[in-house]
């Protein structure tokens, strides 16, 4: 499965629209405005909340958790690497490992040793603009959360700490 995940530019807080490979939207991505460690929220089209994204405070490297209702379902970790970005996830789906390429703009998912999914920032686009393929459909919404803190964690997280 294939989805397109875009920030909306014209917007006040972080926004994203999601779109299958269609172009047909099936998720929205909204965050709180003006709130000290804001949540970020998934919505179906329907507008039921899938999933909440909340970062936690750190000093040095950026850590953000996923929340299913109030279920703990993952924590992404920034972990230390030269050249290349390095992110773990601990999840109550499995332990992932995301590694990205030299320029932070292109990732592999996996677990114990098996990609699950790719993700490719496209360079030519106004505001983040993401490719996300996933290897079943069941994980679409999860993975697109996963995106979102991913680019979050190394594109804001220095801002944010």
């Amino acid at each position: 499965m294939i989805l397109y995940i875009k920030q909306k530019i014209f917007s006040l807080a972080d926004s994203y629209n999601v779109f299958d490979e269609n172009l047909q939207p099936i998720y929205k991505v909204e965050s709180e405005f003006l709130t000290f460690l804001s949540k970020i929220y998934l919505y179906d089209m329907y507008g039921n909340e899938l999933f909440f994204i909340k970062k936690r405070f750190t000093f040095l490297f950026a850590e953000y958790e996923i929340y299913q209702g109030d279920l703990l379902c993952a924590q992404i970790r920034q972990e230390f690497s030269f050249f290349r970005p390095r992110l773990t996830v601990t999840s109550s789906y499995g332990n992932y490992d995301i590694q990205g390429e030299f320029l932070s703009m292109d990732f592999s998912i996996s677990c114990d040793g098996n990609i699950l999914g790719t993700i490719n920032k496209q360079w030519l686009s106004i505001g983040d603009s993401y490719r996300l393929e996933v290897a079943e459909e069941k994980d679409a919404a999860f993975f697109t959360a996963l995106v979102i803190a991913i680019d979050n964690c190394l594109h804001n997280g220095k801002n944010n700490n």
